[in-house]
């Protein structure tokens, strides 16, 4: 486990390194999102998926658990797994079977830690309460499959 810091100065900047993050990463790959609402996490997701050209796409998960974007040559799977009790609920909605499928990006993936693998990258986006279009990134890469990329794109 490593611990990198990323400061986005406005969305745009949020949105790039997310970009840039979704190009090294491949079928399989896990992100976990946490940050309160108005954080970035939809901003980030954007991000991600417009290097897939699925941008004009998104929709928040909030209400379905699971949005599912066809790319070209890949599957998204975004989980907001925020309304679950816990990995039990995952579990019955078949949630692990997604990640060897596709890309996820999980909101709120803390809650379901215990059924995550060895290899995913954690991302606590955190507001700047001096300055609106500041944000945060704690970056916690889980194995070592990560630190490269993540070493190369800061």
């Amino acid at each position: 486990m490593k611990t990198y810091t990323y400061i986005s100065k406005s969305e745009q900047e949020t949105m790039q390194f997310a970009y840039t993050l979704a190009s090294h990463l491949k079928k399989g790959d896990i992100i976990i999102l946490n940050g309160e609402l108005g954080a970035g996490k939809t901003k980030f997701t954007e991000g991600f998926l417009s290097y897939f050209g699925l941008a004009e796409e998104i929709s928040s998960p909030t209400f379905t658990i699971v949005n599912e974007y066809k790319g070209q040559n890949i599957n998204i799977y975004h989980f907001d797994v925020y309304r679950l009790e816990n990995s039990d609920e995952f579990y019955a909605i078949g949630g692990e079977e997604y990640f060897q499928n596709g890309i996820c990006i999980i909101e709120w993936g803390n809650i379901i830690q215990d059924v995550l693998p060895q290899n995913y990258i954690e991302i606590n986006i955190q507001k700047d309460y001096t300055n609106d279009n500041l944000r945060n990134f704690e970056i916690i890469t889980y194995g070592k499959k990560f630190d490269n990329i993540i070493e190369k794109i800061l």
